[in-house]
């Protein structure tokens, strides 16, 4: 990965350099600025500041365009002129191109009709899933002896598992056929037929629980995925137009990658093919857009994309986003000896595993905790059939009570223990073959490491430190600051993770541990330097060529060749070098040191601690909601007609989605969260991660692409326009974010408010425009506005303050126009 360094050129045209200054001194609010004065160290400006600049010069219409990358490989008026003096004009009327201009138009009765329908087939689902649960379950209670009901446990968890594993394959071979290059218009009933399969595919137990697994590779082939022998597919984001995916063998995707097969855009859904050859490298949390191909024995590095229509060269390597050529080798582990029948071995290993002993264990743990619970409330509640409400409700209580703090405890311990443990069977860059015994170490290990409830309840405070520590984080000596870490970070290993000391991290970090190819795998060590701060969504690899004192930026390709970064800050994919800090972020600095410090982090971890208890409470009234609608549809089977059951149980996940959603509106109320520049010791800041933690991210997640979607985000706070299409979006900061009509928020694409660099944090508005699409993994910044109709393409930045011109296509990281 290169850096792009300060060069001043030599012809400098000095009109252009002139209104350039004069525009950067209305947006700083001064009367001049010299043409020679750096933008950072002279003037004191940052990437807000200059962001404003840029826009102000593509609403000139008769200037060449300027975008923050230009502004950090040239921060002088001078060199920035004459950098971009000979690029053409931006056009007042922005190129778009016909299938971008001509919007697919959808209809409000269309839009109403669709989701009474998907209301109908998710009654329908939890209509089976009742009739299922309720049979299965008198039939495992009429067992007469110990011995005789584990059978039956095994017996019906494989019948159930097998037939809810089929249905996503039948469903799709009914409704679709074949997936083929298409465009669906989106609530109509063939967009419908789309979401059914897109919706139990994805929710396959069979897909979550062999990933990474051969046995993964012939369930995408019985959904008709054209794959060949030896492929290892270890990414949790299922393919949906599986018709449409080609992968060759020996090919290698890495986890958290996404090759849907589909994209939302502008009112209708596209499908294309994804098509990869044989010996491929699909890296860590990559994307993939349809019409894309590699050929054989290409890569694609790490947290790096392919848009629409590119094509990777055989034995070529990419990476960044829009993915270019380059000449570092990603795949760097040896292969190992690993034939068919080791892979065969190891899947029916798998299978076993599943059925004799993770279903028993599931459903002889909730039959136990369901009768105990009744046997408990019995004794406690009246049992008059006048009082049976009170009995329920009871034994709702003492159920959700058990579930909720009994399986935290229980997975505290087990995750800790395991991860030491399990540790010392593995040795650090070591080869190992895959499937085999360390094979399966290694892949519990990383799992326990993707565990995101003990991240989310000890992140964004003091207790996150020390739970790393607990799972073999090496951190000492730690200089605590109440925010290390947030509530998402991932590793591979914990016993191979190191972070510095003063380092700050925010969300989304993962720690890449591991280095696998098609036959083999192996395990190294992950240092980040001290005094480093990691921005949002980081993709850390083995090898990284960062040290210390390095900012890195939110999404940013971390370098794995070239010198040693120290003392800088780098932003983008490819990555290039920003300032290590601004005036602007050092205002707070005296609240880091010496008796502020000791005052600040003390009422920090106070609040934290009720944030973490309300986290708590507010958790456990979700579960008893939920267990108290599930006994009640438990109750009503033989009293009602089963559909009164099937009711009670699908109200269980909207209630509680609903329940979750009304929690942090009504939190938020007691103080709404403002635009604001405050230290992470200011209560502002605390409100904000009181709020992430309260945020019911995981139960929104189950209405994704229906319009229930909107009324969840409306109550929530967002102020979302009309029709609306949401596949998976993330919103971090609810009340500051607007959407406008028939825009379209594609899967894993993210609109975050705000931002925490080195202590200082800051929030603002976003506004995305009517008619936007937010492509695939597209990350969208605080600050930020998008005019009607603008695109912003599959995992591209828009960075803080941009203002994205109408009818406008903007794409890469850090996005600029296309």
């Amino acid at each position: 990965m290169t850096t792009t360094s300060f060069q001043v050129p030599e012809v400098v045209p000095p009109g252009l350099a002139t209104v350039f200054a004069e525009l950067l001194a209305e947006v700083m609010g001064v009367e001049r600025v010299s043409v020679d004065s750096h933008f950072f160290d002279d003037l004191g400006a940052d990437s807000l500041v200059m962001a404003h600049f840029c826009a102000r010069v593509r609403k000139r219409g008769n200037l060449p365009p300027v975008s923050m990358k230009d502004v950090y490989a040239h921060p002088t008026i001078r060199s920035l002129a004459a950098a971009v003096a000979d690029a053409p004009p931006r056009p007042r009327t922005p190129s778009v191109s016909a299938a971008i201009a001509a919007l697919t138009p959808t209809s409000t009765r269309e839009y109403v009709l669709c989701g009474t329908l998907q209301a109908l087939c998710f009654l329908a689902y939890s209509y089976a899933a009742m009739l299922g649960i309720e049979t299965g379950y008198t039939w495992i209670s009429a067992g007469s002896s110990a011995v005789e009901m584990y059978l039956r446990l095994v017996l019906a968890g494989s019948a159930g598992f097998f037939f809810v594993s089929a249905v996503p394959i039948a469903a799709k071979w009914m409704l679709v056929g074949r997936w083929k290059p298409q465009q669906i218009r989106l609530w109509s009933l063939a967009y419908i037929r789309f979401w059914i399969v897109k919706t139990l595919v994805r929710s396959s137990p069979a897909a979550r629980l062999f990933i990474g697994t051969p046995l993964y590779s012939l369930y995408l082939r019985a959904l008709g995925a054209r794959i060949g022998r030896g492929v290892v597919i270890l990414s949790r984001r299922v393919p949906v137009c599986t018709d449409l995916l080609t992968i060759g063998a020996g090919t290698v995707i890495r986890k958290e990658a996404i090759f849907n097969g589909y994209r939302a855009q502008s009112g209708r859904i596209e499908t294309g093919p994804v098509t990869l050859g044989r010996d491929v490298l699909v890296g860590e949390r990559s994307v993939l857009d349809i019409n894309t191909s590699m050929g054989d024995g290409a890569q694609l590095g790490h947290a790096s994309a392919l848009h629409i229509g590119q094509v990777v060269p055989a034995g070529e390597r990419w990476h960044g986003c829009p993915a270019q050529h380059t000449d570092l080798n990603y795949l760097r582990v040896a292969p190992a000896r690993c034939g068919t029948l080791r892979r065969a071995a190891y899947s029916v290993a798998a299978v076993l595993v599943v059925l004799f002993f993770y279903l028993p264990l599931v459903e002889g743990t909730a039959s136990l905790a369901i009768g105990g619970a009744a046997s408990l409330a019995g004794m406690l509640a009246p049992t008059a059939h006048a009082d049976a409400l009170g009995e329920l409700i009871v034994e709702a209580a003492i159920l959700s009570l058990v579930i909720f703090f009994g399986l935290a405890l229980i997975g505290l311990l087990l995750a800790v223990a395991a991860s030491r443990v399990l540790n010392r069977f593995i040795k650090p860059d070591t080869v190992y073959p895959l499937y085999g015994l360390h094979d399966a170490v290694h892949r519990a290990i990383a799992r326990i490491g993707r565990m995101r409830f003990f991240t989310f309840l000890f992140g964004d405070s003091s207790y996150i430190v020390h739970y790393l520590q607990w799972l073999g984080y090496h951190l000492s000596p730690v200089e605590q600051t109440g925010s290390n870490f947030g509530t998402e970070v991932m590793h591979a290993n914990p016993c191979l993770s190191a972070v510095g000391t003063g380092t700050m991290v925010a969300d989304g970090l993962i720690l890449v541990n591991d280095e696998v190819s098609s036959t083999s795998f192996r395990v190294s060590r992950v240092a980040i330097g001290p005094r480093n701060f990691i921005g949002n969504d980081v993709v850390y690899p083995a090898g990284g060529r960062t040290g210390d004192n390095v900012l890195l930026g939110t999404k940013v390709m971390v370098p794995l060749d070239g010198k040693r970064r120290e003392g800088l800050g780098l932003l983008g994919a490819p990555c290039f070098e920003i300032p290590r800090t601004v005036e602007r972020d050092t205002q707070f600095d005296h609240l880091r040191t010496g008796e502020a410090l000791r005052r600040g982090l003390a009422a920090k971890n106070r609040y934290n601690l009720r944030t973490i208890g309300l986290f708590l409470f507010t958790r456990w009234i979700g579960v008893f909601v939920f267990a108290t609608l599930y006994l009640a549809a438990l109750e009503l089977y033989d009293a009602f007609p089963h559909v009164v059951s099937a009711v009670c149980f699908a109200l269980s996940v909207v209630v509680t989605a609903v329940y979750f959603s009304l929690v942090h509106r009504c939190v938020e109320s007691l103080r709404p969260l403002q635009p604001t520049i405050c230290s992470i010791y200011h209560r502002d800041f605390w409100l904000a991660e009181r709020l992430w933690k309260l945020y019911p991210i995981h139960y929104l997640h189950a209405f994704d692409g229906t319009p229930f979607k909107n009324v969840l985000w409306r109550l929530i706070g967002v102020r979302v326009g009309r029709r609306v299409f949401d596949d998976g979006a993330h919103i971090s900061d609810p009340s500051l974010t607007a959407i406008g009509d028939e825009s379209v928020l594609n899967y894993r694409s993210k609109i975050q408010c705000h931002s925490q660099e080195d202590g200082t944090f800051k929030c603002d508005r976003t506004t995305i425009g009517a008619g936007c699409t937010l492509g695939v993994g597209a990350f969208v910044h605080y600050g930020v506005t998008m005019g009607d109709g603008s695109v912003l393409a599959t995992d591209s930045f828009l960075m803080k303050g941009e203002d994205v011109p109408p009818r406008a296509q903007w794409g890469g990281n850090p996005a600029r126009e296309i």
